[in-house]
């Protein structure tokens, strides 16, 4: 197994922003120059939300992220169902065993919440649960609802 960093990078506080996805990984704050899930079976240490994926939904303070895989990168849509592997994994232990995700967002986001260029760090969320469901192509996707730590009393959003 991978040594993980949960929780935050020192160096880095809430609202660090990234001029790229290389600038991003030397940071050691999401180290995948490419992918939106930095993690494995064993949890995952943070997620970018940059607009890869159509039904990602993001409202600042809680997240319905979809999962990795089947998707097409040059159209964003999906193209095959989501397996319970790899990152998708790493989220769901995350949740199991209450372990915090950094949150990055990316300029392809939600423009309400993510940052006019480049990345931003956004601080830590909490995976408080997970399912899978069609996604809008037809196919099935993994979703994970987080919610920032300072936010957990929140009501799930519909």
């Amino acid at each position: 197994m991978v040594d993980r960093t949960y929780g935050d990078i020192p160096g880095f506080p809430v609202g660090t922003e990234f001029v790229n996805r290389t600038a991003l990984a030397a940071s050691q704050v999401h180290r995948p120059r490419q992918g939106g899930i930095c993690g494995g079976v064993d949890g995952a240490e943070s997620i970018v939300v940059s607009g890869g994926y159509i039904d990602d939904e993001d409202y600042g303070d809680q997240l319905v992220y979809t999962g990795q895989g089947g998707n097409d990168p040059a159209t964003k849509r999906q193209i095959a169902d989501q397996e319970m592997t790899r990152g998708n994994a790493g989220l769901a232990r995350s949740q199991l065993e209450g372990r915090p995700v950094r949150v990055i967002r990316g300029a392809g986001g939600d423009s309400k919440y993510s940052p006019a260029s480049g990345l931003r760090y956004d601080g830590l969320y909490r995976v408080v649960e997970h399912w899978p469901e069609t996604g809008r192509d037809g196919y099935r996707i993994w979703r994970f609802r987080l919610v920032a730590l300072d936010s957990a009393d929140l009501p799930p959003v519909p």
